[in-house]
């Protein structure tokens, strides 16, 4: 298994990463918060897994180990692919996904990660478990779960919604405060 390469930036797209390893070139699928740390031409050093198919091996990357453990606790979900996988750690960082899980907050999941009642609530019973005990905030996925409502509500798009809340200072933890420091963020 590829579990690290280190090497320079070929290039960038939103969703991948071209890093080339001695003269040899690997793409890599990255979370786009993985690809705004990397810059086109510097060192980077990513942590992969490696998605092996009968008709393809995908490399997905990762900046922090946190993150691939939470990567590969979803690949353990039946019916969660490395793909919705990576969607879902697209939607929302590892810690509030933790949390959410941690708070058995499927509703939580389904806003995040776009992905259905049942899937979420699958990830909710197969991992809650797996995670042990976690340090949790009580109500802070609650509270993000109303912020996304209002958003919505206003007529922001989900992933407009989850990138504002993404970037709200951790300090702020009043609904109707995240509420209006996403709409600064928005530019409202």
């Amino acid at each position: 298994m590829i579990s690290q390469l280190s090497g320079t930036v070929v290039s960038l797209t939103p969703e991948a990463v071209v890093l080339d390893v001695s003269g040899v070139g690997y793409r890599i699928s990255c979370t786009p918060q993985t690809i705004a740390q990397l810059t086109v031409r510097g060192p980077a050093t990513i942590l992969t897994y490696l998605a092996v198919r009968e008709t393809a091996l995908d490399l997905y990357g990762f900046i922090e180990e946190s993150d691939r453990h939470m990567f590969e606790l979803l690949r353990s979900v039946s019916g969660i692919g490395p793909k919705s996988a990576l969607a879902i750690l697209s939607s929302a960082d590892t810690e509030t996904l933790m949390k959410a899980i941690s708070e058995h907050d499927s509703s939580y999941l389904t806003k995040v990660g776009g992905i259905g009642k049942k899937t979420s609530e699958k990830i909710v019973v197969e991992l809650k478990e797996k995670l042990g005990s976690v340090a949790t905030h009580t109500g802070k996925t609650r509270t993000d779960t109303d912020v996304l409502d209002a958003l919505m509500a206003l007529g922001y798009s989900a992933q407009e919604a989850r990138d504002a809340l993404r970037h709200i200072d951790d300090d702020i933890t009043d609904t109707n405060q995240k509420i209006t420091a996403a709409l600064r963020l928005l530019g409202t």
